[in-house]
């Protein structure tokens, strides 16, 4: 009985090196070290808002100026500064899309490890999923929004309740792998509980997808969002990246301007790039076929 203890007492040494180097290598890459650095960037916005700017409020003297000293992104048509508008918007647009994508990881990956474990779960789940990714997304979520009362809240709930299918379609898929390596028959003949398996055998092999999952789930949730404010179905007592268009739009301001749409554009490309090449490059550097592995 002490030969396993020693093996599984020996073993983690290598993995832990190859992981460390996996991320050593990871973070090397420019693309990959220049989108972490837009995400933390943002981030910081996001926590620090209030010590960066002031949230804009009622109304200015400097009504539709250009972008200046004063006003480093312009202002819009009731004289606030549009710099304030992108920096509180930054802080519900990561709010809505990381909570978005968290409910979405959260469901997807306990359906997608039931399904790929319990074979009879298999079978509903997969329909229920199927079903779920054929729906048109969009006009759904429209309509939900329309009907309830518009918060940020009922945004995050609305949004993450449609991204979970794609989290449970890659979780599923990568446990059924996972559900047929010698050691889960190992663990199932030693007499471990089909949740212990799960919890501790399978769902470790899935992280690095998750991982992946939240970054490019949060992604699509912050344009999710962003366009269902520009709808006006968002929180309108809220900052958002999508409120700040949909105001350029009202205002009849866009032709003449062009930075009230131009710098929440942007923030709303630089966020979803960074988030998405992030999420793939280190989803090839987990893969071992391409490191040689």
């Amino acid at each position: 009985m002490s030969a396993p203890v020693l093996t599984e007492q020996a073993l983690p040494s290598a993995p832990t090196a190859s992981k460390r180097s996996s991320w050593y290598g990871y973070l090397r890459q420019p693309t990959v070290a220049l989108s972490v650095l837009v995400l933390l960037v943002m981030v910081l916005m996001a926590v620090f808002a209030p010590l960066i700017a002031d949230e804009p409020s009622g109304a200015g003297p400097d009504v539709l100026q250009a972008p200046s000293g004063a006003h480093w992104f312009g202002t819009d048509d009731l004289g606030q500064d549009v710099f304030a508008q992108v920096v509180w918007g930054t802080r519900t647009s990561l709010v809505i899309g990381l909570a978005a994508s968290l409910i979405a990881i959260v469901l997807g990956t306990t359906i997608g490890l039931a399904a790929a474990y319990f074979r009879p779960i298999d079978a509903v789940a997969t329909v229920i999923t199927d079903v779920m990714l054929a729906l048109p997304t969009l006009p759904l979520m429209i309509m939900l929004a329309a009907v309830v009362s518009p918060s940020v809240v009922t945004l995050t709930l609305i949004i993450g309740f449609f991204a979970w299918p794609e989290v449970a379609r890659l979780i599923r898929s990568q446990g059924l792998v996972i559900s047929a390596m010698p050691y889960i028959d190992g663990a199932r003949v030693l007499g471990a509980t089909g949740w212990r398996i799960v919890t501790r055998e399978i769902l470790p092999a899935v992280v690095s997808l998750m991982i992946v999952s939240v970054l490019l789930t949060a992604s699509r949730a912050v344009i999710s969002e962003a366009g269902l404010s520009f709808l006006g179905l968002g929180d309108p007592d809220a900052w958002s990246w999508g409120r700040i268009l949909l105001n350029a739009q009202r205002s009849g301001t866009i032709a003449i301007a062009w930075w009230q749409t131009l710098f929440p554009s942007l923030a709303i490309l630089l966020l979803v790039l960074a988030a998405t090449l992030a999420g793939m490059r280190f989803n090839d550097a987990r893969d071992p076929r391409r490191n040689g592995g």
